[in-house]
């Protein structure tokens, strides 16, 4: 791709390597390289169950690492809430349907369920119009206009972690007050209480101005003291868009169209932190203090594991560097990444090759038996140099249209429910250089309508996907009290949710 001199200064301005930017051309021309599955991770293959004798010592280890300062807590937290609200964007557009009429009934019936009434009832009195009667009314598009658009909450153009989500007894709770509640549970007394979060610049205000609000409650409460920090997504991890002609799509002033690169781009903000222990969870994935102890249990002993992992790692390089002609260490190295990892290696690889494969990022991934509930999952992968290891995918990624990938896809017993605990730092305690271990080709490319047009994007490989393929990956069995997601406005109304 040769690009112009107007295209390379608008790239030098956002930081993208002309480079990076050609490849991108190419896979959007080219089309994505689909994941080949050799089979689904399952319980005893690729999947742990941790025993209840170890939970004890894995507490343990969870607590040293606690109050030593080492956790963080990292939370993407730019996702808008536009789509938990389609349903009632039908609904109000009056788009005929049983399921548009079902969806509307339920609403009405159960709307002082949600922890947005007493919100969406004083924005509706400022302006003089009765919440009760719209409601016997079934005036739909009143209720929804108030609740979604900026005459009124303004909720279909807030982040997904703003929103109201519990009733509490200090006020309505969005995800985002439930994520620093969880973290203070977690770490309990007198912790100093390590957070950041992932927003869209435009939005930046509106969660400082949250945790101000919040913050003197919720350190009284629970007797921590809180350091939240932020960053957004770089314009440098933006991508090219193709127009249906396989050309670099371009504004009306002829400049170069980007959009943001999806998740994975976060691989960036993560590699910034220079972090120690990540602790990884969705935004939306949260509950009320009253059901919080499943994913306190759980978190603690996914730390733990890593924290143990990580410890037998750490010596094991540091033996290799310091022992590099010990028979003893060699065995144990192989033995720990066969036996213990899972990782193929030659027995015949000498010190170097077993320190090069050792010395890597680790995470431990929690993951829920499969109930239908969408997202990827866990999976046996053979990568280009023929190694099997260990993978979340997405469906996006496999080609369904294959019946041997189809039926390994359908033969998948767990999903990925964004539960991770991260190691990113070497056996010297310096931070890894998270961008090394990024599978570039594992990006996903689909064709979006807009404009009256068919446009090819490209999303970077996904920040659990693609984004740590070339980590050590553990995927742990977690129990499904711990996967409480909202994707719809009516998740709010599932028992987890409602306290």
């Amino acid at each position: 791709m040769n690009f112009s001199t107007e295209d390379l200064n608008q790239l030098k301005r956002l930081g993208i390597d002309p480079e990076k930017a050609a490849r991108q051309i190419n896979l959007l021309r080219t089309g994505q390289v689909d994941i080949k599955l050799e089979r689904p991770c399952v319980a005893g293959d690729g999947i742990i169950q941790i025993r209840p004798e170890t939970h004890a010592r894995l507490n343990r280890a969870f607590e040293k690492a606690s109050a030593a300062g080492r956790l963080l807590r990292f939370v993407p937290a730019s996702g808008a809430a536009s789509r938990m609200f389609r349903q009632l964007r039908k609904a109000r557009n009056e788009e005929p349907g049983i399921q548009a009429d079902a969806d509307l009934q339920r609403f009405l019936d159960n709307l002082c369920k949600f922890a947005f009434y007493p919100d969406l009832q004083k924005s509706m009195a400022e302006d003089g119009q009765d919440l009760f009667q719209a409601v016997a009314d079934r005036d739909m598009a009143l209720i929804t206009s108030y609740l979604l658009d900026p005459c009124g909450l303004s909720y279909a153009l807030l982040p997904k972690g703003l929103l109201a989500f519990h009733k509490a007894v200090d006020g309505a709770r969005t995800p985002f007050i439930e994520h620093l509640a969880e973290a203070a549970l977690l770490s309990g007394l007198d912790s100093d209480i390590d957070l950041h979060f992932t927003v869209s610049p435009e939005h930046l205000p509106l969660f400082k101005a949250q945790l101000s609000a919040w913050l003197k409650t919720l350190e009284d409460t629970y007797g921590c003291h809180f350091r939240v920090t932020y960053s957004e997504q770089k314009p440098s991890t933006d991508t090219l868009v193709l127009d249906a002609s396989g050309q670099p799509l371009r504004d009306a002033n002829g400049q170069l169209v980007l959009r943001h690169g999806g998740h994975g781009a976060l691989v960036e903000n993560l590699n910034d932190l220079a972090a120690d222990i990540l602790l990884v969870r969705n935004i939306d994935n949260v509950v009320p203090d009253a059901r919080k102890q499943a994913n306190l249990i759980w978190t603690r002993l996914l730390t733990g594991y890593l924290l143990e992992i990580q410890e037998e790692q750490h010596a094991l390089l540091k033996a290799l560097h310091g022992q590099t002609k010990d028979p003893v260490i060699r065995e144990l190295a192989i033995s720990f990444l066969v036996d213990r990892m899972q990782t193929d290696v030659s027995p015949a690889s000498d010190n170097q090759a077993l320190i090069n494969e050792l010395d890597r990022p680790i995470r431990v991934c929690g993951m829920v038996p499969n109930s239908g509930e969408p997202g990827g999952g866990p999976f046996w992968v053979r990568d280009e140099q023929g190694r099997m290891t260990r993978q979340i995918v997405e469906t996006a990624q496999i080609d369904k249209n294959d019946p041997e990938q189809a039926a390994i896809l359908s033969n998948a017993t767990h999903f990925n429910p964004v539960d991770m605990v991260c190691g990113v730092r070497d056996w010297q305690g310096r931070p890894y250089d998270l961008t090394r271990f990024v599978d570039d080709n594992a990006v996903i490319i689909t064709t979006k309508h807009q404009d009256d047009r068919d446009l090819r994007v490209l999303e970077l490989p996904g920040l659990w996907n693609g984004g740590m393929a070339g980590w050590h990956t553990l995927f742990v069995e977690v129990p499904p009290e711990v996967f409480n997601p909202v994707k719809t406005v009516f998740d709010l109304l599932r028992p987890a949710h409602q306290g």
